[in-house]
Protein backbone atom coordinates (compact mmCIF):
# COMPACT_ATOMS: atom_id res chain seq x y z
CA UNK A 1 0.00 0.00 0.00
CA UNK A 2 1.51 3.35 -1.07
CA UNK A 3 1.39 6.53 0.96
CA UNK A 4 -1.53 8.04 -0.99
CA UNK A 5 -3.65 4.92 -0.53
CA UNK A 6 -2.96 4.93 3.22
CA UNK A 7 -4.28 8.47 3.62
CA UNK A 8 -7.80 9.13 4.89
CA UNK A 9 -10.07 10.43 2.14
CA UNK A 10 -11.95 13.32 3.73
CA UNK A 11 -14.77 12.99 1.18
CA UNK A 12 -15.71 9.77 2.96
CA UNK A 13 -16.29 11.39 6.35
CA UNK A 14 -19.50 12.97 7.60
CA UNK A 15 -19.44 15.50 10.45
CA UNK A 16 -19.06 12.89 13.27
CA UNK A 17 -16.31 11.21 11.26
CA UNK A 18 -14.44 14.48 10.85
CA UNK A 19 -14.94 15.29 14.53
CA UNK A 20 -13.35 11.94 15.37
CA UNK A 21 -10.43 12.69 13.05
CA UNK A 22 -9.81 16.05 14.66
CA UNK A 23 -10.14 14.59 18.16
CA UNK A 24 -7.35 12.16 17.24
CA UNK A 25 -5.26 15.20 16.26
CA UNK A 26 -5.99 16.95 19.56
CA UNK A 27 -8.23 19.53 17.89
CA UNK A 28 -11.65 20.90 18.84
CA UNK A 29 -14.83 19.49 17.19
CA UNK A 30 -15.63 22.81 15.46
CA UNK A 31 -12.78 22.11 13.04
CA UNK A 32 -15.03 19.50 11.43
CA UNK A 33 -17.54 22.16 10.43
CA UNK A 34 -14.84 24.36 9.00
CA UNK A 35 -13.48 21.55 6.84
CA UNK A 36 -16.98 20.50 5.74
CA UNK A 37 -17.51 24.00 4.41
CA UNK A 38 -14.18 24.02 2.59
CA UNK A 39 -14.73 20.63 1.04
CA UNK A 40 -18.37 20.75 0.02
CA UNK A 41 -19.77 24.28 0.16
CA UNK A 42 -16.65 25.67 -1.56
CA UNK A 43 -15.41 22.60 -3.44
CA UNK A 44 -11.87 23.03 -2.13
CA UNK A 45 -9.26 20.38 -3.01
CA UNK A 46 -6.19 22.05 -1.49
CA UNK A 47 -5.36 22.09 2.23
CA UNK A 48 -3.21 25.20 1.74
CA UNK A 49 -6.35 27.16 0.80
CA UNK A 50 -8.07 26.36 4.12
CA UNK A 51 -6.89 29.61 5.65
CA UNK A 52 -8.96 29.50 8.85
CA UNK A 53 -6.93 26.46 9.92
CA UNK A 54 -3.46 26.95 11.35
CA UNK A 55 -0.55 26.26 9.05
CA UNK A 56 0.58 23.43 11.32
CA UNK A 57 -2.86 21.78 11.17
CA UNK A 58 -3.01 22.12 7.40
CA UNK A 59 0.36 20.43 7.14
CA UNK A 60 -0.77 17.56 9.40
CA UNK A 61 -3.91 17.11 7.31
CA UNK A 62 -1.89 17.02 4.12
CA UNK A 63 0.39 14.36 5.61
CA UNK A 64 -2.37 11.99 6.70
CA UNK A 65 -5.38 12.90 4.57
CA UNK A 66 -6.42 13.45 0.99
CA UNK A 67 -9.31 14.90 -1.03
CA UNK A 68 -9.85 12.36 -3.80
CA UNK A 69 -12.97 12.08 -5.94
CA UNK A 70 -13.53 9.54 -8.74
CA UNK A 71 -11.69 10.64 -11.87
CA UNK A 72 -13.56 11.65 -15.03
CA UNK A 73 -13.02 9.14 -17.81
CA UNK A 74 -15.66 10.56 -20.18
CA UNK A 75 -17.95 13.59 -20.21
CA UNK A 76 -21.01 13.64 -22.51
CA UNK A 77 -23.47 16.48 -23.11
CA UNK A 78 -26.90 15.66 -24.58
CA UNK A 79 -28.89 17.89 -26.90
CA UNK A 80 -31.36 18.64 -24.08
CA UNK A 81 -28.63 19.77 -21.68
CA UNK A 82 -28.42 16.50 -19.76
CA UNK A 83 -24.81 15.69 -18.87
CA UNK A 84 -23.35 12.27 -18.14
CA UNK A 85 -19.98 11.47 -16.63
CA UNK A 86 -18.14 8.18 -16.63
CA UNK A 87 -16.09 8.12 -13.42
CA UNK A 88 -13.14 5.77 -12.98
CA UNK A 89 -13.10 3.91 -9.66
CA UNK A 90 -10.38 1.66 -8.21
CA UNK A 91 -10.32 -1.88 -9.51
CA UNK A 92 -10.61 -1.15 -13.22
CA UNK A 93 -14.35 -0.40 -13.24
CA UNK A 94 -16.24 2.81 -13.92
CA UNK A 95 -19.59 4.23 -12.81
CA UNK A 96 -21.97 6.68 -14.45
CA UNK A 97 -23.52 9.83 -12.99
CA UNK A 98 -26.12 12.00 -14.74
CA UNK A 99 -27.06 15.66 -14.28
CA UNK A 100 -30.55 16.69 -15.43
CA UNK A 101 -31.09 20.46 -15.65
CA UNK A 102 -34.56 21.98 -15.41
CA UNK A 103 -35.82 25.54 -15.03
CA UNK A 104 -36.22 25.44 -11.25
CA UNK A 105 -34.04 22.52 -10.28
CA UNK A 106 -30.91 20.62 -11.16
CA UNK A 107 -31.04 16.91 -10.35
CA UNK A 108 -27.97 14.72 -9.96
CA UNK A 109 -28.56 11.00 -10.44
CA UNK A 110 -25.84 9.14 -8.54
CA UNK A 111 -24.68 5.52 -8.48
CA UNK A 112 -24.38 3.46 -5.30
CA UNK A 113 -22.75 0.26 -6.61
CA UNK A 114 -20.41 -0.80 -9.38
CA UNK A 115 -22.99 -2.68 -11.44
CA UNK A 116 -26.08 -4.17 -9.84
CA UNK A 117 -27.01 -7.40 -8.09
CA UNK A 118 -30.70 -7.50 -8.92
CA UNK A 119 -30.81 -8.46 -12.61
CA UNK A 120 -34.06 -6.69 -13.54
CA UNK A 121 -34.87 -7.99 -16.99
CA UNK A 122 -35.25 -4.65 -18.82
CA UNK A 123 -32.29 -2.74 -17.36
CA UNK A 124 -28.97 -2.10 -19.07
CA UNK A 125 -27.10 -1.81 -15.76
CA UNK A 126 -28.19 -5.31 -14.76
CA UNK A 127 -26.54 -6.76 -17.87
CA UNK A 128 -23.14 -5.57 -16.66
CA UNK A 129 -23.10 -7.85 -13.64
CA UNK A 130 -21.96 -6.76 -10.19
CA UNK A 131 -18.53 -5.84 -8.85
CA UNK A 132 -18.83 -4.15 -5.44
CA UNK A 133 -20.44 -1.50 -3.28
CA UNK A 134 -19.22 2.07 -3.61
CA UNK A 135 -17.56 3.66 -0.59
CA UNK A 136 -18.88 6.81 1.05
CA UNK A 137 -16.10 8.81 -0.60
CA UNK A 138 -17.07 7.44 -4.03
CA UNK A 139 -20.74 8.34 -3.55
CA UNK A 140 -20.10 11.79 -2.11
CA UNK A 141 -17.32 12.21 -4.67
CA UNK A 142 -19.91 12.19 -7.45
CA UNK A 143 -21.73 15.27 -6.14
CA UNK A 144 -18.41 16.89 -5.17
CA UNK A 145 -16.98 16.42 -8.67
CA UNK A 146 -20.21 17.38 -10.46
CA UNK A 147 -20.51 20.57 -8.39
CA UNK A 148 -17.03 21.58 -9.52
CA UNK A 149 -17.56 20.60 -13.16
CA UNK A 150 -20.92 22.32 -13.67
CA UNK A 151 -20.96 26.02 -14.58
CA UNK A 152 -22.69 28.51 -12.27
CA UNK A 153 -26.44 28.66 -12.77
CA UNK A 154 -27.87 32.11 -13.57
CA UNK A 155 -31.08 31.63 -11.57
CA UNK A 156 -29.97 29.83 -8.42
CA UNK A 157 -27.07 29.70 -6.01
CA UNK A 158 -26.05 26.12 -6.79
CA UNK A 159 -26.52 24.06 -9.96
CA UNK A 160 -27.45 20.91 -7.97
CA UNK A 161 -30.67 21.21 -5.96
CA UNK A 162 -31.75 17.55 -5.85
CA UNK A 163 -30.00 14.19 -5.60
CA UNK A 164 -31.60 10.90 -6.60
CA UNK A 165 -30.11 7.47 -5.99
CA UNK A 166 -31.30 6.16 -9.35
CA UNK A 167 -27.97 5.47 -10.99
CA UNK A 168 -26.13 2.16 -11.05
CA UNK A 169 -26.91 -0.27 -8.24
CA UNK A 170 -29.51 -0.92 -5.56
CA UNK A 171 -28.91 1.73 -2.86
CA UNK A 172 -30.44 -0.26 0.00
CA UNK A 173 -27.98 -3.11 -0.56
CA UNK A 174 -25.22 -0.61 0.27
CA UNK A 175 -27.17 0.81 3.17
CA UNK A 176 -24.50 2.05 5.58
CA UNK A 177 -22.44 3.84 2.93
CA UNK A 178 -25.49 5.36 1.25
CA UNK A 179 -26.87 6.71 4.53
CA UNK A 180 -23.47 8.15 5.54
CA UNK A 181 -23.26 9.86 2.14
CA UNK A 182 -26.80 11.24 2.49
CA UNK A 183 -25.88 12.74 5.86
CA UNK A 184 -23.13 14.73 4.15
CA UNK A 185 -25.62 15.90 1.52
CA UNK A 186 -28.09 17.00 4.22
CA UNK A 187 -25.52 18.75 6.41
CA UNK A 188 -26.08 22.51 6.42
CA UNK A 189 -22.33 23.12 6.33
CA UNK A 190 -21.86 20.82 3.33
CA UNK A 191 -24.55 20.71 0.59
CA UNK A 192 -27.49 21.70 2.78
CA UNK A 193 -30.10 19.69 0.91
CA UNK A 194 -33.56 19.12 2.39
CA UNK A 195 -34.61 15.51 3.01
CA UNK A 196 -37.37 16.16 0.47
CA UNK A 197 -34.70 16.78 -2.17
CA UNK A 198 -32.83 13.52 -1.67
CA UNK A 199 -34.57 10.44 -3.05
CA UNK A 200 -33.57 6.82 -2.58
CA UNK A 201 -34.95 4.52 -5.25
CA UNK A 202 -35.27 0.84 -4.41
CA UNK A 203 -36.51 -2.29 -6.14
CA UNK A 204 -38.01 -3.31 -2.80
CA UNK A 205 -35.47 -4.45 -0.19
CA UNK A 206 -38.10 -4.52 2.54
CA UNK A 207 -35.94 -4.82 5.71
CA UNK A 208 -33.82 -1.87 4.59
CA UNK A 209 -36.91 0.26 3.83
CA UNK A 210 -37.85 -0.12 7.49
CA UNK A 211 -34.32 0.67 8.59
CA UNK A 212 -34.16 3.76 6.34
CA UNK A 213 -37.33 5.06 7.97
CA UNK A 214 -35.69 4.81 11.37
CA UNK A 215 -32.27 6.19 10.49
CA UNK A 216 -32.62 8.58 7.56
CA UNK A 217 -36.20 9.05 6.28
CA UNK A 218 -35.55 10.85 3.00
CA UNK A 219 -37.91 10.66 0.04
CA UNK A 220 -38.53 7.10 -1.16
CA UNK A 221 -39.19 5.82 -4.67
CA UNK A 222 -40.08 2.19 -5.39
CA UNK A 223 -39.47 0.54 -8.75
CA UNK A 224 -42.72 -1.38 -9.15
CA UNK A 225 -43.20 -1.94 -12.92
CA UNK A 226 -46.03 -4.48 -12.59
CA UNK A 227 -49.47 -4.71 -10.92
CA UNK A 228 -49.21 -8.38 -9.94
CA UNK A 229 -46.65 -10.81 -8.55
CA UNK A 230 -46.53 -13.11 -11.57
CA UNK A 231 -45.36 -10.36 -13.92
CA UNK A 232 -43.18 -8.63 -11.36
CA UNK A 233 -41.38 -11.92 -10.67
CA UNK A 234 -40.28 -11.83 -14.31
CA UNK A 235 -39.37 -8.15 -14.50
CA UNK A 236 -37.95 -7.65 -10.99
CA UNK A 237 -36.65 -11.00 -9.63
CA UNK A 238 -36.32 -9.52 -6.13
CA UNK A 239 -40.12 -9.79 -5.98
CA UNK A 240 -39.75 -13.53 -5.37
CA UNK A 241 -38.21 -12.67 -2.01
CA UNK A 242 -40.37 -9.66 -1.13
CA UNK A 243 -43.70 -9.92 -3.00
CA UNK A 244 -45.90 -6.93 -3.66
CA UNK A 245 -48.11 -7.20 -0.56
CA UNK A 246 -45.06 -7.35 1.70
CA UNK A 247 -43.49 -4.42 -0.16
CA UNK A 248 -46.60 -2.25 0.08
CA UNK A 249 -46.88 -2.94 3.81
CA UNK A 250 -43.34 -1.58 4.18
CA UNK A 251 -44.29 1.47 2.12
CA UNK A 252 -47.26 2.19 4.38
CA UNK A 253 -44.99 1.92 7.41
CA UNK A 254 -42.49 4.30 5.81
CA UNK A 255 -44.95 7.20 5.59
CA UNK A 256 -47.04 6.36 8.68
CA UNK A 257 -47.68 9.33 10.92
CA UNK A 258 -47.13 12.01 8.28
CA UNK A 259 -50.13 12.69 6.06
CA UNK A 260 -48.06 14.92 3.77
CA UNK A 261 -45.71 12.18 2.62
CA UNK A 262 -46.15 9.92 -0.38
CA UNK A 263 -44.21 7.09 -1.92
CA UNK A 264 -43.29 7.53 -5.56
CA UNK A 265 -43.91 4.34 -7.51
CA UNK A 266 -41.87 4.10 -10.68
CA UNK A 267 -43.50 2.16 -13.48
CA UNK A 268 -41.58 1.61 -16.72
CA UNK A 269 -44.02 1.02 -19.57
CA UNK A 270 -43.07 -1.89 -21.83
CA UNK A 271 -45.08 -2.30 -25.02
CA UNK A 272 -47.44 -5.25 -24.82
CA UNK A 273 -46.04 -6.35 -21.45
CA UNK A 274 -47.38 -4.06 -18.71
CA UNK A 275 -49.08 -1.17 -20.54
CA UNK A 276 -52.66 -2.44 -21.03
CA UNK A 277 -55.56 -0.39 -19.58
CA UNK A 278 -56.61 -3.42 -17.53
CA UNK A 279 -53.20 -3.37 -15.90
CA UNK A 280 -53.63 0.33 -15.13
CA UNK A 281 -56.89 -0.49 -13.37
CA UNK A 282 -55.19 -3.27 -11.41
CA UNK A 283 -52.37 -0.90 -10.45
CA UNK A 284 -54.84 1.72 -9.23
CA UNK A 285 -56.62 -0.87 -7.11
CA UNK A 286 -53.28 -2.10 -5.73
CA UNK A 287 -52.20 1.37 -4.64
CA UNK A 288 -55.56 2.54 -3.34
CA UNK A 289 -54.49 2.18 0.31
CA UNK A 290 -50.97 3.59 -0.07
CA UNK A 291 -50.19 7.33 -0.06
CA UNK A 292 -48.79 7.20 -3.57
CA UNK A 293 -47.92 9.02 -6.72
CA UNK A 294 -47.03 7.11 -9.88
CA UNK A 295 -44.19 8.11 -12.17
CA UNK A 296 -44.73 6.49 -15.56
CA UNK A 297 -41.51 6.01 -17.48
CA UNK A 298 -41.54 5.37 -21.22
CA UNK A 299 -39.07 2.57 -21.83
CA UNK A 300 -35.69 3.59 -23.18
CA UNK A 301 -34.62 0.79 -25.56
CA UNK A 302 -31.52 -1.25 -24.77
CA UNK A 303 -29.86 -3.24 -27.54
CA UNK A 304 -30.22 -6.98 -27.06
CA UNK A 305 -33.25 -6.83 -24.75
CA UNK A 306 -36.66 -8.04 -25.95
CA UNK A 307 -38.62 -4.92 -25.03
CA UNK A 308 -39.89 -1.91 -26.93
CA UNK A 309 -41.33 1.48 -26.05
CA UNK A 310 -45.07 1.80 -25.53
CA UNK A 311 -46.74 4.03 -28.15
CA UNK A 312 -47.61 7.54 -26.92
CA UNK A 313 -51.32 6.71 -27.13
CA UNK A 314 -50.88 3.71 -24.84
CA UNK A 315 -48.86 5.81 -22.37
CA UNK A 316 -51.56 8.50 -22.29
CA UNK A 317 -54.33 5.93 -21.89
CA UNK A 318 -52.51 4.22 -19.02
CA UNK A 319 -51.97 7.57 -17.27
CA UNK A 320 -55.59 8.60 -17.76
CA UNK A 321 -56.85 5.33 -16.27
CA UNK A 322 -54.83 6.05 -13.13
CA UNK A 323 -56.02 9.65 -12.95
CA UNK A 324 -59.65 8.59 -13.27
CA UNK A 325 -59.19 6.36 -10.24
CA UNK A 326 -57.82 9.13 -8.06
CA UNK A 327 -54.08 8.50 -8.30
CA UNK A 328 -51.54 11.23 -8.94
CA UNK A 329 -49.81 10.07 -12.11
CA UNK A 330 -47.22 11.78 -14.29
CA UNK A 331 -45.22 10.74 -17.33
CA UNK A 332 -41.50 11.26 -16.96
CA UNK A 333 -39.97 13.15 -19.84
CA UNK A 334 -37.15 11.17 -21.41
CA UNK A 335 -33.87 13.01 -20.87
CA UNK A 336 -30.39 12.23 -22.14
CA UNK A 337 -31.32 9.24 -24.28
CA UNK A 338 -28.99 10.39 -27.07
CA UNK A 339 -26.04 9.86 -24.70
CA UNK A 340 -27.49 6.69 -23.10
CA UNK A 341 -28.15 8.69 -19.95
CA UNK A 342 -31.86 7.96 -19.63
CA UNK A 343 -33.56 5.65 -17.13
CA UNK A 344 -32.40 2.05 -17.45
CA UNK A 345 -29.58 2.91 -19.84
CA UNK A 346 -26.66 3.42 -17.43
CA UNK A 347 -23.96 0.83 -18.02
CA UNK A 348 -20.55 2.04 -16.92
CA UNK A 349 -17.68 -0.44 -17.08
CA UNK A 350 -18.04 -3.28 -14.62
CA UNK A 351 -15.23 -5.79 -14.09
CA UNK A 352 -15.42 -8.66 -13.38
CA UNK A 353 -18.86 -9.64 -14.66
CA UNK A 354 -20.45 -11.36 -11.66
CA UNK A 355 -24.16 -12.09 -12.01
CA UNK A 356 -26.44 -12.51 -9.01
CA UNK A 357 -30.13 -13.01 -9.63
CA UNK A 358 -31.02 -12.12 -6.03
CA UNK A 359 -29.09 -10.09 -3.45
CA UNK A 360 -26.90 -11.76 -0.87
CA UNK A 361 -27.39 -9.29 1.96
CA UNK A 362 -27.28 -5.52 2.46
CA UNK A 363 -23.66 -5.76 3.62
CA UNK A 364 -22.48 -8.04 0.80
Amino acid sequence: MDAATAKTNLLGLDRPGLEGLFASLGEKPFRAGQVLQWLHARGCDDFVAMTNLSKALRERLAQGSQIAAPQVQADHLASDGTRKWLFQVPGGSAIETVYIPETRRGTLCVSSQVGCQLNCSFCQTARQGFNRNLGVDEIVGQIWAASRLLPPHPAREKPITNVVFMGMGEPLLNFDNVVAAIRVMLDDLAYGLSWRRVTVSTSGVVPMIDRLREECPVALAVSLHAPDDALRDELVPLNRRYPIDVLLDACRRYVAGDSRRRITFEYTLLAGVNDHPAQAKALAKLLARVPAKVNLIPYNPVAGLPYSTSPPQAVAQFRDELLRRGLVATVRKTRGDDIAGACGQLAGQVLPRARRAVPLSPSA
